[in-house]
């Protein structure tokens, strides 16, 4: 029964992939719920700023790049495309309005009420928005996340020169040398779409390889592609300090390791060294809640807060901060909320590099497995040898199996391939239910797919794939 001393059962703060559908989980189950999103749109980072218009862009730049650089002609297409970027920029906006309008679809038809403003916490159960006060039963947090700044490189997104995500999903023109500080997932996928529409791109990565937290086998791999793709990439390298004077701006790079600093010159800089919890302006010291150390509040495995009746998931709360992640998280908190049992398995969550060709990965990697105790049995197949990737003449990547060599059970899966982020949801779902590198390899494929090469990867685990 609904409890009617407050205003609704269940509000949800944010309406980013996490909060939107943790609030249309809770009515779904017969609560009343309200969102509150600060933002003209709904959808979060992901849909606005994030994942949606990024991939746009990754699409739009591949199909140039495929008529441009020779992929197209191998295939006796002869083009030579031209760039109108006004109306790339204006179809990535268009899918951008379809999927945050069909969001407010979703709450208006799932009775969700969308509260427009900044909700700071009054205490457990209120919130202010505005002049306005706020009550529920139960509160869930799902704020999100915002880009980490880099101190000594200041972003103006305004002003197009040093931008970070979101500028560099807006840029008005194609930088004539766009240097990206930061060699993970978004400077990749966002450095990829200007290489491809004619930037000069430079990556400058502290680390000595790319894609931190990926297996070493992959990351080994995406420098080798990186580089042949044509990106300089400057790794070891920290940037301290920029400078905009008229279109140029001069950064000073230093060793990580420190000694003589040198100036790179560039037009465009995209500064993506990670992303932080968006914890700040909610109050939460009205409540007495603390962050940790990296800003992020700290949730038991149901996502209750230490306060009572406050719930938090997705990227304010520890783990990787990936929409699908949060997406999860949200069902499962709002199931808990209504009184089920919500369960998200942490130990499974791909992510997903969406240059091409694609990097994905599920569970642990070789050396988180054998830091974790387990003996490891590895089974790898080039997608090179992998019939329908050799027909398309898309041979990039592998697909390798981390199995225990004991139990044979899958530990973890990482793929580099043109169609990775795809192949990658099997893995995972073998993975839930407990699959062994046999249940892979012995589970029919369809001939010829690249979804083959994962089969005969987990062949390879016991030593015996039958195209290599």
């Amino acid at each position: 029964m609904a409890d009617h001393s407050y205003d609704y059962d269940c509000l949800v703060i944010g309406a980013g992939p996490g909060g939107y559908v943790a609030a249309i989980r809770a009515a779904q189950l017969g609560l009343k719920t309200a969102c509150v999103e600060s933002r003209e749109t709904l959808g979060g980072t992901c849909l606005n700023v994030g994942c949606i218009p990024s991939k746009a862009l990754l699409h739009g730049s591949e199909l140039m790049d495929e008529a441009n650089n020779g992929h197209m002609a191998t295939w006796g297409l002869k083009a030579n495309v031209e760039l109108d970027l006004d109306a790339m920029m204006a179809e990535k906006t268009k899918a951008v309005g379809e999927l945050t309008g069909g969001i407010e679809f979703l709450f208006k038809k799932n009775k969700v009420t969308w509260i427009k403003g900044h909700a700071t916490f009054k205490d457990g159960h209120s919130v202010t928005v505005g002049d306005d006060t706020v009550t529920a039963k139960d509160i869930i947090i799902a704020t999100g996340s915002s880009v980490t700044p880099l101190p000594g490189v200041d972003v103006d997104n305004a002003a197009g020169r040093i931008v970070d995500s979101t500028g560099a999903l807006e840029l008005s023109e194609v930088p004539e040398h766009l240097v990206v500080i930061g060699g993970g997932v978004i400077g990749l996928e966002l450095g990829s779409v200007w290489r491809r529409l004619g930037a000069k791109v430079t990556v400058v990565e502290y680390l000595d390889m790319l894609l931190p937290g990926m297996d070493k086998d992959v990351r080994k791999e995406a420098g080798r592609i990186f580089k042949k793709q044509g990106m300089d990439l400057k790794l070891k390298s920290k940037v301290t300090g920029a400078s905009v004077k008229g279109k140029t701006v001069s950064l000073t790079v230093e060793p990580a390791a420190g000694g003589e600093a040198e100036t790179i010159e560039a037009s465009h800089v995209l500064v993506s060294i990670g992303r932080r919890p968006n914890t700040d302006k909610l109050g939460l010291e009205n409540i007495g809640i603390e962050t940790n150390k990296r800003g992020q509040i700290e949730v038991d495995h149901d996502f209750r807060t230490p306060v009572d009746g406050v719930w938090a998931i997705g990227d304010v709360v520890p783990g990787p901060m990936l929409a699908h992640k949060a997406e999860d998280e949200g069902i499962a908190c709002a199931e808990n909320v209504a009184g089920q049992t919500g369960i998200i398995n942490h130990a499974v969550i791909p992510g997903v590099v969406y240059t091409m060709p694609e990097f994905a990965d599920v569970g642990l990697t070789e050396e988180a497995a054998k830091e974790a105790g387990h003996t490891v049995k590895v089974g790898k197949f080039p997608m090179m040898a992998n019939s329908r990737a050799k027909a398309n003449r898309d041979t990039d990547g592998f697909v390798k199996v981390v199995a225990d060599a004991e139990t044979d059970r899958v530990l973890g899966v990482h793929i580099v391939a043109s169609l990775a982020g795809t192949m990658i949801a099997q893995a995972a779902q073998a993975m839930e239910f407990g699959a062994t590198s046999e249940d892979i390899a012995y589970t029919c494929h369809a001939h010829p797919t690249h979804a083959e090469a994962l089969k005969e990867a987990a062949m390879a685990v016991q030593g015996k794939p039958i195209h290599m």
